[in-house]
């Protein structure tokens, strides 16, 4: 496939990489970008969702590599992370709180970003004391807490059992995606991003999602479809930023409401018009945009946000 002059969605090569061991023996693929001896640095943690890894943040990672240490990994069972045979929410949890643990000095404070699954992750973490020693601040991206298959719209229909059913059917689909074609990027773009996304975007997000082993897949399929994280919302007391494509017909909307209106210290949320599930991707500056917001205003700026940083964070939603 072709790649634009300076593919901001290219692979970083990082400046150091590690293998992390989580409490049920998985082993975790670790990279660090940026500044990485440089302990002033402020640290950024990157969780990717569902088929992804830690490709799918190269554009945030090209950008705060330039003043941050950033710490990125792969879930397991995707990117360099073996397959493991333990998949749940709580396994997710763990894993974060081992790469947090890993990466960081004791009582050292990062801001850390979830897409999608990785959003759950943290969810899944909220109420872990791994987490709570060091998160200082929390940016979600197109992500829910419960009642995914239901409240997704990628299915046309009328909501109900016969397009929950449906929906549950195809994202747990056990099938090959095959080599990426002109007809599985029609598919890919219309299931996971916005109707404007530019072709080389959408062409790098199935770069990524069809390198995902297909018993991998299902396997995190069938997670989503039980998820029930509704009380990790309620215990994420760190200041929380959420950001939401408009056109996300993998979590809706309704989602981002939700948290909004659980979270203890929600600081704002960007719905972002046009925009599909892959935001990072889809919005990439406004993702980072929000990522330094929160290290400006949780790392560099004191307990509190200021006024300008807190607008900006909510993005006006």
């Amino acid at each position: 496939m072709s790649r634009l002059p300076h593919d901001p969605y290219a692979p970083v090569t990082p400046v150091g990489e590690l293998t992390v061991t989580s409490a049920d023996g998985a082993r975790l693929h670790v990279e660090l970008h940026g500044r990485v001896g440089d302990p002033g640095a402020p640290a950024v943690v990157l969780a990717h969702g569902w088929t992804c890894s830690t490709a799918f943040w190269a554009a945030q990672i090209r950008d705060l590599a330039a003043d941050h240490r950033v710490i990125a990994y792969d879930q397991r069972g995707h990117g360099r992370s073996p397959a493991h045979p333990r998949c749940s929410t709580d396994a997710l949890a763990d894993d974060l709180e081992a790469v947090l643990a890993a990466t960081l000095r004791p009582g050292e404070k990062a801001v850390i970003a979830g897409h999608s699954m990785g959003g759950m992750t943290v969810m899944a973490a909220a109420g872990r004391p791994g987490f709570r020693e060091h998160a200082a601040a929390v940016l979600l991206c197109s992500t829910g807490s419960s009642r995914l298959v239901a409240r997704s719209t990628v299915v046309p229909i009328r909501a109900g059992r016969p397009r929950t059913w449906l929906t549950g059917r195809i994202l747990g689909s056990r099938a090959p995606l095959g080599p990426v074609t002109p007809a599985s990027l029609r598919i890919l773009k219309y299931a996971t991003m916005g109707p404007y996304t530019a072709p080389h975007v959408v062409e790098a997000g199935a770069r990524i999602v069809h390198a995902c082993p297909r018993r991998v897949r299902h396997a995190w399929s069938r997670v989503l479809d039980q998820l029930d994280l509704d009380e990790g919302v309620r215990q994420l007391t760190v200041p929380t930023a959420v950001v939401q494509g408009t056109a996300d017909r993998l979590t809706p909307p309704v989602h981002a409401r939700f948290l909004k209106s659980a979270l203890p210290e929600c600081v704002g949320v960007s719905e972002l018009a046009g925009i599909g599930h892959m935001t990072p991707l889809e919005a990439p500056e406004h993702i980072t945009g929000g990522i330094r917001d929160l290290v400006a205003a949780y790392l560099r700026g004191g307990d509190h946000a200021t006024d300008d940083n807190a607008a900006r964070i909510g993005g006006g939603a």
